[in-house]
């Protein structure tokens, strides 16, 4: 049965904790037809705490019913001035295990449908951890669609650099998936710039430009059995979070560069668990900007890399973009991950809906 397009609105909140992207998409859930209105809802301080205050927490953990409320008004801050039929809400991870069988985003989409008068999707990863999936990531299906829609046929890498780093290992011709967490993304570089300097990232690379790398840290990260396990994989965003002990020694410089190519290190390790090498990394998420560490893993990956700019796509939204699309899919019962992209047992269609009028 034909689905018409319809106009949906993306929200994510991801592992960096700077605050929401919105986006809306032109999709039917397979195809993307184009993009609408997008903006950026940056968090204050407020909301930064309340995010990293739960970290780690699990439902009925003390205090993180009050985070849960910070962190559903920033999405409505971000939402309400943008159209689209339904939302697809991602919330703010507070911890993941998908080995329990487990995962925990805040933010309630009841709350938020009522809110914001519109359906909302949400509560995305709960039913592929429930089927023996990783529950992450959950982008590469939109990955797949955005290339096409973009041109693209060459086998390619889309490495997303957020929190945690994940790539999306896509053959546009015969349309072929994998997909898996491949180590720390910005997490610790972030975490090291803000407890450093006060800033909330290495700005452009610069800062590990000017230092050296500890070697012998980056082989100790690349030891870990998480490098040797086989796609498709997953990681908490603080799952290396001793790394930071490890470089505490250093210079911020030094330490800086360090944890930049841990990285690198870790997306090259990662090819080994791909179909074939990529002919090129497209990079999305706020490392793509780290031009350190975009040389970082060209040289260690040896292959060409470029932001996903240079294939028209918008690099700042395309996870928003991502959980439009999702939602569309839900909507319409197809899957929202699969084997090949979770290692869950069969194709899921994750996915709450709420509606304003059940609330």
């Amino acid at each position: 049965m034909a689905f018409e397009p319809m106009a949906a609105l993306g929200l994510m909140s991801g592992t960096s904790v700077d605050g929401v992207d919105a986006a809306v998409s032109e999709t039917d859930g397979e195809r993307i037809f184009g993009f609408g209105p997008r903006r950026f809802h940056a968090f204050g301080a407020a909301e930064v705490a309340a995010s990293k205050a739960g970290l780690g927490a699990w439902p009925g953990d003390a205090g993180r019913e009050a985070g849960a409320k910070v962190v559903e008004a920033a999405h409505v801050e971000a939402a309400a001035p943008l159209p689209g039929a339904v939302v697809g809400f991602h919330g703010q991870t507070l911890n993941h295990a998908p080995q329990e069988y487990r995962t925990f985003q805040i933010g309630d989409g009841g709350r938020l449908a009522a809110r914001l008068q519109r359906p909302v999707v949400w509560d995305f990863r709960t039913a592929d951890v429930l089927s023996g999936g990783e529950g992450a990531p959950l982008v590469p299906v939109y990955h797949r669609a955005a290339l096409t829609y973009a041109g693209v046929r060459e086998v390619t890498a889309v490495l997303n650099i957020g929190g945690v780093a994940n790539v999306t290992w896509v053959a546009p011709e015969c349309g072929a998936l994998l997909a898996f967490d491949t180590g720390p993304g910005n997490a610790l570089l972030d975490d090291l710039m803000r407890a450093r300097t006060g800033a909330g990232m290495d700005r452009g690379g610069a800062m590990a430009a000017e230092g050296r790398v500890d070697n012998g840290i980056v082989a100790r990260v690349l030891d870990d059995p998480y490098f040797a396990r086989p796609a498709p994989k997953s990681l908490d965003r603080d799952a290396f979070a001793w790394v930071g002990a490890a470089v505490a020694a250093l210079s911020t410089e030094d330490a800086a560069a360090t944890v930049t190519a841990v990285t690198a290190a870790s997306v090259a390790a990662a090819v080994r668990h791909m179909p074939a090498p990529p002919d090129r990394w497209l990079l999305t998420g706020g490392g793509r900007r780290n031009a350190t560490m975009a040389a970082g893993i060209a040289g260690r990956t040896n292959a060409p890399v470029a932001p996903v700019e240079a294939v028209g796509l918008d690099g700042d939204m395309l996870e928003a973009e991502a959980f439009a699309f999702l939602a569309v899919r839900v909507l319409r019962g197809l899957p929202t991950s699969l084997p090949e992209t979770t290692g869950a047992r069969l194709p899921v269609s994750g996915g709450r809906i709420s509606r304003p009028e059940k609330i």
